[in-house]
């Protein structure tokens, strides 16, 4: 799969169905498959359609008394946790599920006539499944987050993980609430060891690790120092090419701003005054944060410039400190000091969604979710002999959401992506 434009149809190597061991290829049958990463999603996801016009497997006499040949759904049957094996190979690499396969999570059919059915799985990765099983609804953790996440991924059987360290303790209970959604949960309250409150966690395929899914607990300022992994380029002229690889790394249609630089929206969240309640002392403490004196370390682009500060005015959040059901009672010192990181997370999470931006570019399987792309716009102006870049809106990206389209005719990568500050160069 190496020649050619990584626009065109990729190859299903392998895509099949298996149910307790009785097999139903797809391979031929699918018409569209669908992977899906995000950063707000502990789990991979997938769709995929196909049809089927009957007689292509043996039913079990459970479902027909004589055994004849019938439809995948009625003869398998597909009833909702079969795995789907998965095996994709395109221009940019292979998308490889066949050691961790998916699990079927719904089944609808969208059509069905007499001599045919199109059938709609909707599919998801299989710790999603485990997350469900509660083994201890009353579980206790105690001391780093960081390493609290490790124990819980470890208690999933979850193999491959990269955990960006913290710096904080946090004391809790798990109170019947399964490991992912308990990992997701204390994302706002984690504080790296170098940075700013706020952490992603999200599930990915990478190309070159191993054949197993990676569960990621990265702090946003990590993931956004990171360097871009491709350039892509938006000009706005663009010829249909699948010989070769000309339109590789151009956006293949015009990006669509969904947010751009809200001021009104900013300005709830750039200024805060915070009023913490102690239930032990009975005393209250006041914080206000402002984003020009707690504005982020790192950025996407240039330097934060937002310089209004707090007026007569600002909104007020109430807070009461948590201090602690486990440990010593006699301490004085709040469990994981909310005061740290109350306010400051909301505003890096905020931030870093000031611009958003949906583009479409040829299939590129070496993509995922918290990875940063440079996107480059050309300048506009009447004479083009100049040259250049737009240098206010080209930059670094993080990626938000990623979807991997796949169909009889064409590849490509649809994503999400965002950045807290305008311009191309970061001073890094």
């Amino acid at each position: 799969m190496s020649a050619g434009s990584a626009s065109r149809a990729s190859l299903y190597t392998r895509m099949v169905i298996n149910k307790n061991g009785k097999l139903a290829d797809i391979s031929a049958k699918t018409v569209t498959f669908n992977y899906f990463e995000s950063v707000y999603s502990p789990e991979i996801t997938a769709n995929l359609m196909f049809l089927d016009a009957g007689g292509s497997i043996e039913a079990d006499k459970d479902q027909d008394t004589q055994g004849r040949l019938g439809s995948i759904k009625s003869s398998l049957p597909l009833t909702g946790g079969e795995n789907v094996e998965v095996r994709i190979e395109s221009k940019s690499g292979v998308l490889d599920f066949t050691r961790n396969p998916f699990k079927v999570d719904a089944v609808p059919s969208t059509t069905q006539e007499s001599n045919r059915e199109a059938i709609f799985l909707s599919l998801v990765s299989k710790p999603t499944l485990q997350n469900l099983e509660i083994k201890d609804p009353c579980k206790t953790y105690t001391g780093k987050i960081s390493d609290t996440v490790e124990s819980i991924l470890n208690d999933l059987n979850i193999p491959q993980f990269d955990i960006d360290p913290t710096q904080n303790n946090y004391n809790f209970i798990s109170r019947s609430r399964g490991g992912l959604n308990l990992i997701t949960d204390l994302c706002r309250r984690s504080i790296p060891e170098n940075g700013d409150p706020g952490y992603f966690f999200y599930e990915t395929f990478e190309q070159d690790k191993t054949k197993e899914t990676t569960f990621n607990f990265k702090a946003i300022d990590n993931l956004i120092a990171e360097d871009p992994v491709e350039t892509y380029v938006y000009n706005g002229v663009l010829k249909s090419n699948l010989d070769n690889d000309e339109n590789d790394f151009k956006i293949v249609r015009e990006p669509n701003f969904i947010k751009n630089q809200n001021v009104k929206e900013r300005k709830k969240w750039t200024s805060s005054r915070n009023v913490f309640f102690n239930p032990q002392t009975l005393e209250t403490s006041e914080v206000i944060y402002t984003i020009k004196s707690d504005s982020p370390k790192k950025t996407l682009g240039k330097k934060v410039t937002y310089t209004d500060q707090v007026k007569d005015y600002t909104t007020t959040y109430r807070h009461v400190l948590d201090m602690g059901s486990l440990g010593d009672t006699e301490t004085l010192d709040p469990n994981n000091d909310p005061r740290e990181w109350q306010a400051k997370s909301p505003m890096r999470y905020n931030l870093l969604h000031s611009q958003l931006m949906e583009i479409q570019v040829p299939c590129n399987l070496k993509l995922n979710a918290g990875k940063v792309i440079r996107v480059e716009f050309e300048r506009q102006g009447d004479d083009k002999s100049l040259g250049g870049l737009d240098e206010h809106i080209s930059g670094n990206f993080l990626i938000l959401h990623l979807c991997h389209h796949f169909d009889s005719k064409r590849s490509f990568t649809s994503m999400t992506i965002a950045r807290d500050t305008y311009g191309l160069y970061t001073g890094k």
